[in-house]
């Protein structure tokens, strides 16, 4: 093939190409919003599901994938260092609102353990409802707890372990003692569970937290004459 020849089939070459490409894109974009996908089985190891302005509103994953701390869409280390596999809820503005998590396993020492933990938060705050199961080396346990938190957001207490991360250890709790100190605490109002022990509880406390009525038996459970 002559040089001229050549050049003149690689252009028309490349233009036909390039009308390829741009009408697959054209007709990919205009795919309905609604279009749905089937499938019979499928392994994936992060979900998100998010609102058409890209609002986080869940997340499903396994352990190595887990979010941090997410609020109003920006995501935080989270304070405890979570890592485990399950679904994290957002609210409306893309801030953690509570979440389902579990784990369990056999360690080369042969000591189980089991986790499993739903909760819902308050505004911009920590959980206020709990459902959680335990199984460690103190043995077994499984529980409901309602909790009243503070009004406060936690935006500043995110925002300040991410400022101190680089921080020595003693230096980043000693900072953190001093922002919790400041501000109201949570209090504890009812527990209703068995315990490691093998105890079962009942456990009523009033808005200050520090009376607690109770109901509590090692082998089943009762109500004390006079509790509330």
């Amino acid at each position: 093939m002559k040089l001229a020849n050549r050049q003149r089939f690689l252009v028309v070459y490349s233009g036909l190409l390039t009308v390829v490409f741009v009408t697959t894109i054209f007709l990919g974009a205009k795919q309905p919003a609604s279009r749905k996908e089937t499938f019979n089985e499928i392994d994936v190891q992060r979900i998100n599901i998010v609102e058409p302005d890209g609002t986080v509103r869940m997340i499903i994953s396994d352990t190595a994938r887990a979010p941090g701390y997410i609020f109003r869409g920006k995501e935080y280390p989270h304070p405890d260092g979570r890592k485990l596999a399950g679904m994290v809820f957002y609210n409306d503005e893309g801030t953690e609102n509570g979440g389902l998590i579990w784990d369990g396993n056999k360690d080369k020492d042969g000591k189980v353990s089991s986790h499993g933990h739903l909760s819902f938060d308050n505004y911009e705050q920590d959980q206020v409802m709990v459902i959680e199961g335990n199984q460690d080396e103190e043995g077994k346990s499984s529980f409901i707890r309602i909790m009243d938190q503070p009004d406060y957001s936690v935006e500043p207490l995110m925002q300040l372990i991410e400022k101190n991360r680089d921080l020595p250890k003693e230096q980043q709790h000693a900072a953190l003692r001093n922002f919790l100190k400041s501000r109201p605490q949570p209090q504890a109002r009812l527990f209703l569970g068995r315990r490691a022990d093998r105890s079962v509880a009942l456990i009523l406390k009033d808005p200050e937290g520090p009376r607690p009525s109770c109901a509590q038996s090692r082998h089943r459970w009762y109500t004390e004459p006079g509790v509330s």
